[in-house]
């Protein structure tokens, strides 16, 4: 039976025995890993990449801003990360007057390092495998068949108790973090420090950092420098604390050393990060439903948007700036969608899903269990009768959540609530509370002229894929009121609204009435749209009843199916830290099409078009090429490497990770994926899937030969 299960899996790739397979626990290294890694290549213990006991390369890896992965490379705190990551922050302090976006911002002093409004960073300081605590407290809980053991809020009073109980010392930035791995199978506890002074030290123009941008994204060959700088800032005692200027660098515990020796093919190397999610206990019905569900809304939907935003910001600067890291978020996730449903058509993952679930419902067949089947029956049930309000429910938050920034009004329930009191003293303080929201959110939309296009577009595109009699209520308001004329109602609400401009809430507040505000047209549209969220969440709810019993029970088959035929066991990712491996290697996309493993500064000049902002190669960058001029940054045959592929199992948080070489050494940042590789969210594939990386050695070329920041250079611990 054991070599029948094993030659499935190595057939059905999915979960394939390969080592370059898996976003690992840390906790299972020593345990699941260091054998493997040990005969792909690695040649330090498995210890010395974490360690629970002591210091490890774990402690200089580090959660950035919630969403992407960064790494220490200093003594004094200095992280290195994506520019994508850094994006938002870096748009935060650009303008007109200085655009770091297009110019790039390099700090050439501590006192010019710019400090970033809610940006974090987070280490993790300890990781506990706490299964055997949850459960018993599972036991004794008042409801033990509901579903707490998958509630954040009960997991976050259970985290409370084992601390308790365990004396651990929680100081301030200092928090827990509980979750539940494998469905509610197995628990690890997360303990985390979070510094909120972080300060931005550099990051190229985007004609280096995002060199090739939407028609280069998820694509190999890449020729992009996707890196920027931040330091982590503390009190004089190396405490988490808001900003001051009397804060200090931090005094870090432990940093990289980077290798300028770089990679050949089929070197050994491994990625640590913090993937965000992926799917890869799905069964068949699942991936069809998020194939025509969540990725066909956001390709369609997203498409539209982005179009017509894309030709606002080409007008006008302020626009561009303004817009930037929205549209560069959507189109992020908009290509991947596509992408992803291509892949997996052509990749026929449906087929080698079905074929993996019937081979677990026949193990438990023939072992007389029929768990498995009931669990698989109701998964499908249940996708069945949640599809229809699951595809309404992408459309709203395509189309008119995530696609319409005005949207963002302030909430008037408080004025309406003092307006109808008549009490004077409680309608003035509602009033002082909503001129603040106000005030914010006009700041917020500071072209309302580019929001009442997309707006227009927006509606369009809901209507065209939801029918007339399921759109949500204020439709009945624009088919009775404007004759079905959408952009009319679009129209009505910039010109008559209380926040359709300031001027309208100016005249407002002067004289507040309940009348005016209730019957207003952007606040009955917030309404329906609110409204036609929580009735598509009250249908998913009703048909979710039972999904996550029967889904930890169909992981735990797969889990015991794979432990059977000695296979190591990894969790779906979120958002938690992990590790992959694998190897520097090139691939195949098709017959006849063949990808090297790295790129060069020469691919960039190839790709030049000084007409397409997407491919400008800046005058300096252009100088130091044709000079050859690149230090001692260049590989033994004189060429300016960028970039390269590692087979590593990549997701969406893995961006900014450490790669490292064998030795435990930063040869890189991951920053994307290729292509043909973005079905691995729900099915791995080994011969295509691709990790693209910035090679550290252009990285800190960038810094030393086109910046001319010698001074970050020298805070660095370089092996050459």
């Amino acid at each position: 039976m054991k070599r029948i299960i094993l030659s499935l899996f190595l057939t059905f790739t999915v979960f394939s025995a390969r080592a370059d397979e898996g976003m690992w626990m840390l906790t299972d290294l020593q345990k699941q890993n260091e054998v493997a890694m040990t005969e792909l290549g690695l040649l330090i213990p498995a210890n010395q990449i974490y360690n629970p006991d002591g210091i490890a390369l774990k402690d200089a890896v580090i959660h950035f801003g919630g969403g992407c992965t960064g790494e220490v490379i200093s003594a004094e705190g200095l992280v290195l990360t994506n520019h994508h990551c850094g994006y938002g922050s870096i748009q935060q302090h650009s303008t007109v007057e200085h655009d770091y976006l297009t110019d790039g911002f390099w700090a050439m002093s501590r006192k010019e390092e710019l400090p970033c409004k809610g940006l974090t960073i987070t280490y993790i300081d300890e990781i506990l495998d706490v299964t055997d605590f949850v459960n018993e407290q599972l036991k004794i809980d008042p409801d033990p068949n509901g579903t707490n053991y998958l509630s954040p809020k009960y997991l976050k009073e259970v985290a409370e108790r084992f601390s308790s109980e365990q004396g651990i010392a929680l100081t301030p930035g200092r928090k827990l973090e509980l979750k539940a791995f494998y469905g509610g199978n197995r628990y690890y506890l997360f303990i985390k420090t979070t510094y909120s002074d972080i300060r931005m030290v550099g990051a190229p123009p985007s004609s280096i950092g995002k060199f090739g941008a939407d028609t280069d994204n998820w694509m190999w060959p890449r020729h992009t420098g996707d890196f920027s700088l931040f330091r982590i800032y503390a009190d004089k005692d190396g405490n988490p604390v808001e900003y001051s200027k009397d804060n200090v660098p931090l005094k870090v515990k432990k940093h990289l050393t980077i290798s300028l020796a770089g990679y050949k093919e089929g070197d050994f190397t491994f990625v640590m990060g913090f993937p965000g999610r992926n799917w890869r206990y799905m069964i068949s019905d699942e991936v069809e439903e998020r194939m025509e569900t969540t990725n066909f809304m956001r390709h369609h939907v997203r498409g539209v948007r982005q179009e017509a935003l894309m030709e606002e910001m080409q007008k006008n600067p302020a626009v561009r700036i303004h817009y930037a890291s929205k549209y560069a978020s959507s189109a992020n996730y908009w290509k991947n969608a596509i992408g992803m449903n291509e892949g997996l058509v052509r990749l026929k993952v449906l087929d080698t899903k079905r074929a993996q679930q019937e081979q677990l419902l026949a193990r438990g067949r023939e072992q007389g269990d029929d768990s498995y089947q009931k669990a698989f029956d109701q998964i499908r049930s249940i996708v069945e009768h949640r599809r229809p309000a699951l595809y309404h429910q992408q459309a709203i938050q395509e189309a008119l959540v995530t696609g319409l920034d005005f949207m963002r009004i302030p909430n008037t329930s408080a004025m309406l609530t003092a307006l109808k009191s008549k009490d004077k003293a409680q309608i003035k303080a509602a009033a002082d509370s909503l001129k603040i929201a106000a005030d914010k959110y006009f700041a917020s939309v500071p072209f309302p002229e580019v929001e009442r296009t997309v707006a227009k577009k927006m509606l369009q595109t809901y209507m065209q894929y939801i029918p007339a009699e399921q759109r949500i209520s204020i439709f009945e308001v624009i088919d009775k009121r404007f004759k079905g004329n959408s952009d009319a109602f679009i129209d009505a609400c910039f010109d008559y609204s209380v926040f359709g401009k300031k001027e309208n809430f100016e005249k407002f507040i002067r004289k507040p009435g309940s009348y005016k505000l209730a019957f207003d047209w952007m606040v009955l549209f917030k309404h329906s749209i609110t409204d036609g969220l929580l009735q598509t969440a009250i249908a998913m709810a009703d048909a979710n009843k039972n999904y996550n019993a029967a889904h930890k029970v169909w992981v735990k088959g797969m889990m015991d199916m794979k432990r059977s035929a000695g296979i190591p066991i990894y969790p779906d990712a979120n958002s938690t830290l992990r590790l992959t491996y694998g190897k520097v290697l090139p691939y195949e996309p098709a017959d006849g099409v063949e990808y090297g493993y790295y790129t060069t500064l020469k691919g960039a000049m190839e790709k030049e078009d000084p007409n397409n902002w997407e491919f400008v190669v800046p005058a300096k960058l252009k100088q130091l090429y044709q000079a050859k001029d690149f230090g001692r940054y260049a590989m033994p045959n004189g060429e300016m490497p960028i970039c390269f592929i590692v087979n590593t199992d990549n997701t969406g948080g893995n961006s900014g990770s450490p790669v490292f070489n064998a030795k435990g050494e930063l040869i890189g940042t991951g920053f994307d994926r290729n292509y043909e590789g973005l079905t691995g969210d729900i099915a791995f594939r080994p011969s295509s899937q691709r990790a693209a990386c910035v090679d550290i050695r252009y990285t800190l070329f960038i810094i030393e030969k086109y910046a001319g920041a010698s001074h970050i250079i020298k805070e660095l611990t370089i092996a050459e």
